[in-house]
């Protein structure tokens, strides 16, 4: 039996082991999976008959550069000087602590020392990977991934990610891949709206088979690549995307990738589901304790248009429904009557808050509601003052006209002028008002993306890094505000955002179905307590059939309730059954945002939902997606919702009706509804007797 060095990483139910390579200075992967699957021969032990490629080139490297791995992809691409492209490192050594491993190799002719770290995660299946390079000599480098990730697969790969556009975000997708390459990514500045840094591998077309993710920590360029190589394994390799396309790195100098987030679950994706949202969990930190209040937002009933009056009605309609947090959006400060003017002059308009805007805000909190406000910190209007004083601090290129976007320009936040701006005018705003909750937006980005004067410079890297700066002052100046993460709806959800933020905003599409399609991928990859939704009365984009008022609220009662409806338009049938709805959330809040969630059917379905579980408490959202035109006229029996993960011999009573079912009536038939166009949504609590 071929002797070599391996190190195991234990996470709380799963191993993964690394092997040093006896064909090379490589690492490779030895066993991923539950614990004690590391005891056995390698699954992906190479069969050392390699034809027209190298041995590296077949093997299952957990990182190798372009020289050692010529052919079949490399995770790092590096140059000296003399512009040879190659790296051609030796083993230097191993460090290995208790949730620890760094593997080190160098380079001597190049100048070039990668270290390949990992670390586990307490309390999480979650395995965090990166690298660190350290130049001796400058060095360009082209390319310069996190990690690869590779998968067994016997029968070609199940790859599952969440794709879709502006008002369609986070939509599950599945694609089959037996050979080729798959990528996904943006170069917008921004994770985006077409693909979250997400990815689900499993061996197969079942969802249950088991699942293996990956999940990559940046908020700005960045890809993930599946590569079904031959030999039956799939390796997907995860980085950051330079908007310059290299980065140089100066002699003396380390550079640190992005964390890429790894777990797997035997339990298909609907187990890899749960471990990411006990990861969401972790960044939270202390903050998951912190109530995520029940909001209005009055953006969708005022628009542009705001002014104290309006304002406070809405505040006094929102205190009568049971809201807690009233938030002013977008259109509160000078020289914002529409999207031409006002971003980065934040002070409020005074003709919109004749008394005062501290007035303003004491007024809303009398009505027994916390106060937010929207901003948008990275952009700027060209006929602002900022604009004027600075026009220098906007992304530019010599000789070229800067574009608008949404009639506005981004902020260079790469700059540390920038930055004490930015934190400067959030510190000022949270220090003068009473303000509890901020919403941070973002609505465009970067086009004739440079900083002329500045030589060379990592502008995605530096945006980034100050985008984090700012956040964690946030944080750490205001520990008490509760910080909403936006980019013109789900353009900017990622690991690094979520461990600085309390919730973030998916969509900015609200209709009824259309959401429902949102939050169904959203919850594969993120947790329930940082998903914020809205009952609304926007109609349907993509799927424009009617629902009902308790549809939308069942819907948006799977994450962070709040309503973003003009409630002055509302019947009062409308405003006590919303005041009802607010109160059963309220029960089952701590349900909802720290029990096991488990996705039941998809939309795809005629019912659909999500089953929550917490200690004796088994919260039931269930939503009727079908036709309900004819219901209850035609006979017919009703829809079932089989529900998961309860005990057979357990007896489980519904707190509404007093019925009282079985764990295995449950698990085998399932929970009955009998939809129509009155009643196509609910919420079941069981409690366990």
């Amino acid at each position: 039996m071929t002797s070599y060095q391996r190190w195991i990483l234990r996470t709380e139910h799963t191993s993964y082991t690394v092997r040093l390579s006896a064909d090379g200075p490589w690492a490779e992967l030895d066993a991923w999976g539950p614990h004690g699957v590391e005891t056995g021969p390698p699954v992906l032990e190479p069969s050392r008959r390699t034809h027209f490629i190298t041995p590296a080139d077949a093997a299952p490297a957990e990182y190798l550069p372009y020289g050692l791995r010529p052919f079949t992809g490399a995770e790092l691409v590096a140059s000296g000087t003399g512009g040879e492209r190659g790296v051609w490192w030796e083993f230097e050594g191993a460090e290995q602590g208790e949730r620890t491993l760094r593997l080190a190799f160098a380079d001597d002719v190049l100048g070039l020392r990668t270290v390949l770290c990992y670390e586990t995660v307490p309390g999480t299946e979650v395995i965090l990977r990166w690298t660190e390079h350290t130049a001796s000599r400058e060095v360009r480098l082209e390319r310069l991934d996190s990690a690869a990730v590779n998968v067994p697969v016997t029968a070609g790969a199940r790859l599952t990610y969440l794709a879709g556009q502006w008002s369609q975000e986070f939509q599950r997708t599945r694609l089959d891949l037996t050979r080729g390459t798959f990528t996904l990514g943006s170069t917008q500045g921004v994770p985006g709206h077409a693909y979250a840094p997400w990815l689900a591998v499993q061996d197969g077309p079942s969802d249950d088979a088991p699942a293996y993710g990956v999940a990559l920590e940046w908020p700005g360029n960045w890809h993930i690549t599946a590569e079904a190589e031959p030999g039956g394994a799939v390796r997907v390799r995860a980085g950051r995307v330079p908007h310059e396309g290299a980065v140089q790195l100066a002699a003396g100098t380390t550079l640190t990738t992005p964390r890429l987030a790894c777990a797997m679950s035997p339990d298909g994706l609907d187990g890899l589901s749960r471990v990411w949202h006990r990861y969401d969990r972790h960044l939270a930190g202390d903050r998951l304790r912190r109530t995520r209040k029940v909001l209005y937002n009055s953006w969708e009933a005022t628009g542009f248009d705001v002014d104290a009056a309006a304002q406070l009605e809405l505040a006094k309609a929102a205190a009568d429904l049971g809201a807690e947090l009233f938030v002013v959006d977008d259109g509160w400060f000078t020289g914002r009557h529409d999207d031409t003017g006002g971003l980065g002059d934040w002070y409020p308009d005074p003709a919109a808050f004749p008394q005062g805007f501290d007035q303003f805000v004491d007024d809303v909190r009398g009505l027994g509601l916390d106060f937010g406000l929207w901003v948008e910190p990275e952009a700027v209007s060209p006929a602002s003052r900022l604009y004027a004083e600075h026009p220098d601090w906007v992304y530019r290129v010599d000789d070229r006209t800067n574009r608008l976007v949404r009639n506005q320009l981004l902020l260079d936040l790469g700059r540390a002028d920038v930055q004490d701006f930015v934190i400067g005018t959030l510190d000022r705003l949270l220090g003068t008002y009473d303000i509890g909750y901020l919403k941070w937006d973002m609505n465009r980005p970067p086009t004739e993306r440079g900083r002329p004067g500045a030589g060379r410079v990592d502008l995605d890297a530096e945006h980034v890094a100050g985008y984090l700066r700012v956040l964690d002052h946030l944080r750490a100046a205001h520990p008490d505000v509760t910080v909403e993460g936006c980019a013109g709806g789900g353009a900017r959800v990622d690991h690094a955002t979520l461990a600085r933020t309390d919730v973030v905003w998916p969509s900015d599409n609200t209709a009824p179905l259309d959401r429902l399609s949102v939050q169904y991928g959203f919850l594969h990859a993120h947790a329930p307590h940082v998903m914020s939704s809205w009952v609304t009365d926007a109609p349907g984009v993509f799927d424009p059939r009617p629902r009902s008022l308790a549809f939308r609220f069942v819907n948006a009662m799977c994450g962070v309730l709040g309503i973003g409806a003009d409630l002055r338009a509302w019947t009062p049938e409308q405003r006590a059954e919303g005041a009802r709805w607010i109160a059963r959330y309220k029960e089952v809040r701590d349900v909802i945002h720290h029990g096991q969630a488990r996705l039941l059917g998809s939309p795809a379905d005629t019912t659909c939902g999500v089953q929550y579980d917490a200690g004796d408490r088994t919260v039931v959202a269930a939503l009727g997606t079908g036709r309900l035109d004819g219901a209850p006229l035609v006979p017919g029996r009703p829809d079932r919702l089989r529900l998961r993960a309860l005990d057979p011999g357990a007896r489980y009573r519904d707190t509404a009706t007093g019925t009282t079912y079985s764990g295995a009536h449950l698990l085998h038939y399932g929970l009955p509804f009998a939809w129509s166009a009155e009643r196509d949504a609910d919420l079941v609590v069981l409690t366990h007797e």
